[in-house]
């Protein structure tokens, strides 16, 4: 039995006239009339009763009826659904994140990304940055928004925003007297930073900064989350170099201060298996896109104007 035959029942039971029945389904009468005597011969039972040139529905018909119905509605449901998941209108996604995304970007997507696609089902994991690369390998994420750059074949990456660094210096320290601060200023000052394990570049990017003033910056505690590195830096253990989209933690006990053009850059990226996305997760990334452009826009003129 065929989908086919179904829809030409269908119509024939519900016109209960094989010439209007075909015109419906835009055939001519005997084709429609063989195939409904196919079927009847395929069920065993006569679907209509044939009284000269008006036909009725036999109680095995109305019982066929019922459940073809069902069954049309059914497969109809499934092909939309099949197209939505194609479209990215439904399906389940789950997303890595650091930490660090939740303070400005990540609130943002998923709150778009819900918006627009109320049938995907977003579930969210906090992972550090080489978490999420093997958590992408082993297929336990679909995609991920974490630290660049990642050097792994088997994964995609693409930058979507980027935000600059800042140094989180506790309230009462002296340093928060200076109208400025260069590296120089920071020769006998501890750090505290985020651990290399989290973001191994970003590590290594402040060790370069304070070698090229011309001193190695002395690491009291690494921390292995940045609003972690801010609360040690609030309880006075030593200064920290944060991303600027952090600098609404702890306001009551730190200050933030600008070191110019004399700090890394903290990138955002969005990352997946390379070849291996559904039209969810592409929707997703376009999400993601969007904000980071956005919040570049925003920082431009922050930096501009501000």
């Amino acid at each position: 039995m065929e989908l086919r035959q179904l829809r030409y029942f269908l119509a024939v039971a519900e016109e209960l006239h094989f010439e209007r029945a075909a015109r419906r389904l835009s055939m001519t009468q005997p084709p429609l009339s063989q195939s409904i005597k196919q079927l009847e011969e395929e069920i065993g039972v006569e679907l209509f009763e044939r009284i000269h040139r008006r036909i009725r529905l036999t109680p095995a018909g109305e019982a066929f009826l019922e459940e073809a119905r069902q069954v049309m509605r059914a497969t109809d449901h499934a092909v939309e659904r099949a197209r939505r998941v194609h479209r990215g209108e439904w399906g389940r996604l789950t997303v890595g994140f650091v930490g660090s995304a939740t303070y400005d970007i990540l609130p943002r997507v998923i709150r778009i990304y819900r918006q627009n696609y109320p049938n995907v089902s977003v579930e969210t994991r906090e992972l550090s940055t080489p978490m999420q690369i093997e958590a992408l390998r082993q297929k336990q994420i679909d995609l991920g928004m974490l630290r660049p750059p990642v050097d792994d074949v088997a994964i995609q990456t693409e930058t979507v925003y980027s935000t600059p660094s800042v140094l989180a210096v506790p309230k009462n320290h002296w340093l928060t007297e200076l109208g400025s601060i260069d590296w120089q200023d920071l020769r006998e000052v501890p750090f505290v930073l985020l651990s290399p394990k989290t973001w191994d570049w970003y590590y290594r990017e402040v060790l370069a900064y304070a070698e090229r003033a011309g001193f190695q910056p002395k690491i009291l505690q690494e921390a292995m989350e940045f609003h972690t590195v801010i609360g040690l830096a609030a309880a006075g253990m030593g200064v920290a170099v944060v991303p600027k989209s952090a600098q609404n933690l702890h306001t009551e006990e730190v200050v933030y201060k600008d070191l110019g053009d004399g700090m890394p850059q903290a990138d955002m990226a969005v990352g997946w298996r390379r070849g291996d996305q559904s039209s969810a997760g592409m929707a997703f990334i376009e999400a993601v896109r969007q904000i980071g452009q956005d919040l570049f826009a925003t920082t431009c003129r922050t930096e501009t104007f501000g």
